[in-house]
This record gives structure tokens, C-alpha cells and sequence, in this order.
């Protein structure tokens, strides 16, 4: 592991490293300031400095397998916006009010709720791109007794195309740039870079008057 990545270098070899990246990603649906997506990055810009090495004839250290890594960071999405999703689920009456109150829950409660209906659960996609986006999908999902088949299909497609966009960002910046931080800078920038094109095209997304 070259020096720009020496200080983590160890758990980044270590197979805790899909226990970290599996537990940040879980839990950021709770804590949106988790730094998930800078985890998974950094794992996978070690696995392209390992590539590098054995390319070059030297003998890599362990580094993160980048399937493994997308997969568990994919399954690892998809379960904590389950948990989010029941709990808001059995959320009862006081949840709704909360909702009611939030012009943001609202709308995004009109939104997805004729999304999901019509089988366009694109803006679930979407919102695991964009800050928080997720948290609130998967909450207004429940809270409006979205059926599971309607809500898991969308979130299983959005976890595994964030955790495949993320873990290419820090493979293919390690890559091309070499596993620096320069690289893992580079490939976050792209990563937020998504996260406000998301964010803007939820925001265009018409609003439906459609039942939820």
C-alpha cells in the first residue's frame, strides 16, 4: 500500500474492512453523515493498488475483493432501508402527523407514492444518490403501507447501483491516478457530484395527486 493510504492501510487489508464498509452503510440510513461512501471508495482504490501490483509482477498484500465489496455494501443498503421501511411501517398515528407537518415528507409522500404505483420506482434509484434521499424514501415507503413487493424490488436495483458506482469511482481513480489520495479525492468528488444531480432531478420530479 503506497504511503498516501499507509495510515489505514491495515484495516484496509484486513478482512474487517467489509464488516466496517457493511456497518456504515446500514447504519447511514439512521446517521446520513456516516462516511459510507468514503469507506467504500477508499476499499476500492486499495483493490486497484493491489491489481497494480500484481500487474507489475510484485506480490499485492491482501487487499478487498471489489465483488465482494459490491455486494456487501449493495446488501447492506437494502437492509437497513428495510428496517427503516418497517419501522416507519408500524409507525401508527403520530408518525403521520410528523409527516404532515414536513413539507418535504409530504411531497415526497405524493411523489413516491404514484411512482411506486405506476412500477416507476426510478425515484428510489434516484434518492440513493441524493443526501438523506434514502432515509426519506424508505420512510415515507412505510409510512404509507407501500406494499414490500412494490418498495424491495426499487431498493435492491438502487443499493447495488450505488454500491457498483462507488466502488468503480475508487477503483478506476486508483487506476488511472494510482492509489493516493488524490484519487480517493477525485472519485468523491464524482461521488457528490451524483448526489447533487440526483438531489436536483427529485427536486423536478412532478407531483402526483394520486393516491398513495
Amino acid at each position: 500500500m503506497v504511503e498516501g493510504l499507509g495510515s489505514i492501510g491495515s484495516l484496509v487489508s484486513s478482512p474487517w474492512i467489509y464488516v466496517l464498509v457493511g456497518a456504515s452503510v446500514l447504519l447511514d440510513i439512521f446517521l446520513p453523515v456516516l462516511p459510507s461512501g468514503v469507506l467504500v471508495i477508499t476499499a476500492a482504490t486499495a483493490a486497484a493498488a493491489g491489481s497494480g501490483a500484481a500487474a507489475a509482477g510484485r506480490v499485492p498484500e491482501d487487499v478487498p475483493d471489489i465483488l465482494v465489496l459490491t455486494l456487501c455494501a449493495a446488501t447492506a443498503s437494502v437492509v437497513g432501508d428495510l428496517a427503516v421501511y418497517r419501522l416507519a411501517w408500524r409507525g401508527g398515528a403520530r408518525l403521520d402527523r410528523a409527516i404532515a407537518r414536513s413539507r418535504r415528507l409530504t411531497t415526497a409522500q405524493e411523489r413516491l407514492g404514484g411512482a411506486l404505483a405506476r412500477g416507476g420506482g426510478a425515484l428510489v434509484v434516484l434518492a440513493r444518490f441524493a443526501p438523506a434521499g434514502r432515509s426519506v424514501v424508505s420512510l415515507v415507503a412505510g409510512s404509507a403501507h407501500r406494499r414490500v413487493r412494490e418498495f424491495l424490488p426499487w431498493s435492491a436495483l438502487a443499493g447495488l447501483a450505488w454500491a457498483a458506482y462507488s466502488v468503480a469511482l475508487g477503483y478506476f481513480g486508483g487506476q488511472w491516478l494510482g492509489a493516493t489520495w488524490l484519487a480517493t479525492g477525485v472519485s468523491l468528488v464524482a461521488l457528490f457530484g451524483a448526489g447533487a444531480a440526483a438531489a436536483y432531478l427529485m427536486r423536478r420530479q412532478p407531483r402526483t395527486t394520486e393516491a398513495s
